[in-house]
């Protein structure tokens, strides 16, 4: 068992994020064409990048190469993943936080924003909720606080999985908090959690310490060294990230990719999700308001495609906080979940009380399209939206996981998942016209799959059993 803080030992550690060798990569350029189109073939080839490759790509600045990147991320995209996009909802459980980072909402000094955690009854409203919209994938999201500790989300997570509402049901819960010790990684893991999430937000040393000067958060290598405890406490599914605007882009995006091979070499597998937030406006936070390495849309997007080439079988993740064109276009370039219907206040989804959102927030979202409105667009575009939950609750995780992915078995899975889920979505919560959008896209899914595909009557026939009131049936 586990209460308040970690004892934060970091003894014998070092960092595995080679600054100097970064530096020295991005100082490269190059306009060789050839050398480009060879780095991507390997890509195509399903094998990951190394850092010298990566760095071509992200020195990259003729328009016709950069353009050559993303056509081969969008192809990548479609031999992997198919057509299908994850769907999840973010669900914030409390905001109290003894960290400072200057960037902000949630830290210790922000007097403007309203602290607030959800007591067991308002979570269970919360994910009623949810449910009632038709959301079976939820990442639970904690402050940092001494009172947000393992027992606490180990019972949180217990109280979602274990509240229904009619045909609704959350399958896979992921957490985004502070990083534990080992034992607190083994009691948060007894919940069963899907990922869990831990972003360093920035990977260069010197900027981490300026940006986190106090709380939990100031210590780099304790949060640097996150998922080696976790995965020694037995949750092999881990989601990285950082926060684009602290510091260079290109220097976190090969940073993600050195922390990628450290975990590969230690443990045989990488992380489960990618993410790279950019820095949004909060209540009471200017820094977030001019951040010193403003990333612009055309390197945003840029990087988006060349992190699906460096690292093909990691699930990539573009939230609500950029707005619909942005998410619409960078979805074809390996974008793999998004979020949708999403509100970021405490007790928002149920207005658990009278206190505007934005006074409870961590930042501001761009994107608030209801999750109705989000796969009835997707569809419309050709992709498939997927609530899938099987490999978690099958244990394809981790090096498991890998064992399908790799030989390309992931779409022999995952589509007819995906279409399981979205029919069940369609005939419980969905408006008439995303109805009939969802109707067809499962249509256009089920007609290409070769009938020499053993699995497609057997995906007929459960689809059968879903149109006659069955639920949760996956492969």
């Amino acid at each position: 068992m586990s209460s308040g803080l970690p004892k934060l030992d970091v003894n014998g550690l070092e960092s595995f994020i080679p600054e100097g060798e970064i530096s020295e990569l991005l100082k490269k350029t190059t306009t060789d064409i050839k050398q480009v189109r060879d780095i991507i073939a390997k890509s195509l080839d399903k094998n990951r990048l190394n850092p010298d490759e990566t760095a071509v790509l992200l020195n990259a600045t003729n328009p016709d190469i950069i353009e050559e990147i993303k056509e081969g991320a969008r192809t990548l995209k479609k031999r992997i993943y198919g057509n299908r996009i994850v769907l999840f909802a973010p669900l914030y459980i409390g905001n109290d936080c003894i960290n400072n980072c200057t960037y902000c909402g949630f830290r210790k000094s922000n007097l403007d924003v309203v602290r607030k955690t959800l007591t067991m009854n308002e979570l269970q409203k919360e994910v009623t909720a949810l449910e009632d919209r038709g959301h079976k994938r939820l990442i639970l999201v904690y402050g940092e606080h001494p009172k947000y500790d393992a027992d606490f989300i180990h019972d949180t997570v217990r109280k979602v999985y274990e509240t229904k509402s009619g045909k609704g049901e959350i399958r896979r819960v992921n957490i985004n908090a502070a990083p534990f010790d080992v034992d607190g990684f083994r009691r948060i893991k007894e919940a069963g959690i899907g990922t869990f999430q831990v972003f360093q937000e920035t990977y260069y040393q010197k900027t981490y310490e300026a940006v986190h000067p106090s709380g939990l958060k100031a210590n780099y290598l304790w949060r640097l060294f996150a998922f080696d405890r976790a995965m020694e406490a037995g949750i092999d599914d881990v989601g990285m990230g950082a926060l684009m605007g602290l510091y260079d882009h290109k220097f976190e995006a090969l940073a993600m990719l050195y922390h990628t091979i450290h975990l590969e070499e230690k443990f045989g597998v990488g992380p489960h999700t990618i993410s790279f937030p950019r820095i949004e406006p909060a209540i009471g936070t200017d820094y977030a308001n001019h951040p010193p390495y403003q990333v612009s849309d055309a390197d945003f997007m840029k990087m988006i495609a060349i992190i699906r080439l460096a690292v093909p079988y990691t699930g990539m993740i573009l939230t609500a906080r950029e707005p619909v064109a942005l998410r619409n276009e960078a979805i074809g370039y390996g974008i793999s979940q998004i979020d949708a219907g999403s509100n970021i206040g405490i007790g928002a989804y149920s207005q658990t009380d009278e206190i505007s959102d934005d006074k409870k927030s961590q930042f501001v979202l761009s994107d608030n399209r209801s999750l109705d409105q989000v796969i009835g667009e997707l569809c419309d575009a050709d992709f498939l939206p997927s609530f899938c939950t099987g490999c978690y609750r099958l244990g394809r995780t981790g090096e498991h996981f890998m064992e399908f992915a790799v030989p390309g078995f992931v779409k022999r899975f995952c589509t007819p998942n995906a279409i399981l889920t979205l029919t069940e979505y369609l005939l419980d919560y969905a408006t008439p016209e995303t109805k009939a959008k969802g109707m067809a896209a499962i249509e256009r899914e089920i007609a290409a799959m070769p009938d020499s595909n053993p699995q497609k009557s057997l995906l007929l026939e459960r689809l059968k059993q879903v149109h006659s009131g069955k639920r949760d049936l996956f492969f």
